[in-house]
């Protein structure tokens, strides 16, 4: 015989109370899985919309990131020469040799001092990335002693707006400019004029961390990759820019993971216990119920999968409500330091449908443990000893 399906849903409602407080508990362990992984999502989208396909970045071999590289000056113009590498309008070649410190400054918010990655770089550094576009003031001037920074810098960090003045690395600095780099890292860096800093910080001139490159082309990057491995005049490392950014976010992002699918089991197994509480009570207050279904012609099976199908009504009534919590978190921008990088990062929250659609996953599972034992339970009812009880 058919399932049913009405007579559990309808039984639904009149114990509302133990079933809210398992709809209440799913809620709440989906809330906080989603918010972990929309935080993890987010800062891997920062780092991964920071680089681009039709760039590559230079590292000195054996180097994993740009704070643990040097390119000198004679690298860096045997790299400016390789084929595939985009022209400005004057010709000139899309390169950017780079140069990156920390700096520490106060964060608005608390006063305490977060370290801020400062790059040097050159005047084509918004040619060689485009996703970078000055929205208030001006680029710095090369040769001088002039700021530009992210959009995300101003609100975060005391002291650093658009016309201010501020000491670090023992120079005197002044903002000239903001740049949009579309919820990228980039926002959250200090821009400036590469040889300037590596004065200001008492560093030689003609060493830089990094080297990036346009290329003309995404599809002539294994063509440079080819030349620039092959010339024995340099001893250096290639990669993708996009896929280096990537990488960057790894480790807090796996770290990120970990801790929220910690906390969610934690919650999950909680969640479990209310959902099995409430299908065991709904299956003891239904004995007699359920021996009448079973007298009527509904088999072991159809009342195991009825049982079932309620609890994964209420995981998912729950998971529903977890999904509608982590809504207002989409968007919302937090900090954290980059241990890849050793600098404060800001992102945004990302809630994306697949990640709602994982959340319901997880519901129904909860759903699917903690209704089944019950639910055995009641396929198995002796019927006459049940019917005895009427």
């Amino acid at each position: 015989m058919a399932v049913p399906l009405i007579y559990n849903l309808r039984s639904i409602s009149s114990r509302w109370t133990s079933t809210l407080v398992a709809v209440l508990g799913i809620a709440g362990t989906v809330g906080v899985f989603l918010v972990m992984l929309a935080m993890s999502n987010g800062f891997r989208a920062t780092l991964s919309a920071s680089g681009s396909s039709s760039n590559a970045i230079i590292l000195r071999g054996g180097a994993t990131a740009e704070i643990e590289s040097a390119v000198d000056l004679e690298q860096a113009k045997i790299i400016s020469d390789m084929p595939g590498i985009a022209r400005s309008a004057s010709n000139f070649p899309l390169v950017s040799n780079e140069v990156v410190v920390i700096a520490a400054f106060p964060l608005a918010a608390s006063g305490t001092d977060a370290n801020v990655q400062v790059r040097g770089a050159s005047g084509s550094a918004l040619e060689v990335r485009p996703v970078a576009r000055m929205v208030e003031g001006r680029m710095f001037n090369e040769g001088l002693p002039e700021l530009v920074i992210g959009r995300n810098v101003a609100g975060t960090y005391a002291g650093l707006d658009l016309g201010s003045t501020i000491r670090f690395g023992g120079g005197t600095w002044k903002v000239v400019g903001v740049f949009d780099a579309g919820g990228s890292s980039f926002d959250s860096e200090l821009w400036c004029d590469a040889t300037v800093l590596s004065e200001v910080y008492k560093r030689p001139v003609n060493i830089f961390q990094s080297v990036t490159v346009r290329l003309s082309s995404p599809e002539l990057f294994q063509e440079f990759k080819d030349a620039v491995t092959a010339d024995p005049r340099l001893t250096v490392d290639v990669f993708r820019e996009d896929r280096y950014y990537a990488q960057q976010s790894s480790v807090v992002a796996t770290m990120i993971n970990v801790l929220g699918f910690m906390v969610a089991l934690v919650m999950a197994v909680g969640a479990v216990f209310a959902a099995l509480n409430t299908m065991y009570s709904a299956v003891a207050a239904r004995t007699r119920e359920v021996a009448t279904l079973r007298a009527l012609g509904f088999s072991q099976e159809s009342v195991m999968f009825s049982f079932m199908i309620e609890s994964m009504a209420i995981s998912l009534v729950g998971g529903a409500l977890g999904c509608l919590a982590a809504l207002p978190f989409n968007g919302f921008t937090a900090g954290t330091i980059n241990w890849q990088t050793f600098s404060h990062l800001a992102f945004a929250f990302r809630v994306t449908p697949g990640l709602l659609l994982a959340g319901l996953a997880f519901a129904l599972l909860m759903g699917i443990v903690g209704g089944t034992p019950p639910a055995l339970r009641a396929a198995r009812l002796p019927v006459v000893v049940a019917l005895r009880r009427l």
